[in-house]
């Protein structure tokens, strides 16, 4: 019940963050990493959307190369950029989705991204909290849309 709470409020305020965003500058991005607790590389694409100065609604999906069926990683996270600093730290949702069975969590997240010109490569660090913890690795580039 917690969950299904808890993914409603996250998808409605997803919704209501996509117009806000519309006035300001929103990324795409793709990345890969590693999850050295699974022991698995991942492959995966993300949304910056801006909320408000300093804090954007940050989507994202994560593919991971396990040796047998498939995993998949959902994020819906709030970002937030320290003023004056190309450092960024935030927490949010996560679902892990693997031959049928998914398993809800949460995650806490710090990166590096330049935030010079159009594109904009970042290396973050995510920590996913679910029956047991993992951390990964990701590096990537953002690229704006407009």
């Amino acid at each position: 019940m917690i969950r299904r709470i808890l993914t409603t409020a996250v998808l409605l305020f997803c919704a209501a963050g996509v117009t806000r965003a519309a006035a300001q500058r929103s990324h795409f991005g793709v990345r890969g990493g590693y999850n050295f607790d699974m022991d698995d590389g991942t492959l995966g694409a993300q949304l910056s959307l801006p909320l408000g100065a300093s804090i954007e609604l940050y989507p994202s999906f994560d593919y991971y190369f396990v040796e047998t069926g498939n995993r998949l990683g959902f994020n819906g996270d709030l970002k937030f950029h320290t003023p004056g600093a190309p450092l960024y730290f935030g927490a949010g949702l996560n679902i892990l989705h693997s031959s049928g069975n998914s398993d809800t969590g949460f995650d806490l997240l710090g990166g590096f991204e330049t935030r010079y010109g159009q594109t904009h490569p970042f290396i973050e660090g995510r920590m996913l909290f679910h029956d047991n913890s993992a951390f990964q690795l990701m590096f990537g580039l953002n690229v704006t849309l407009y």
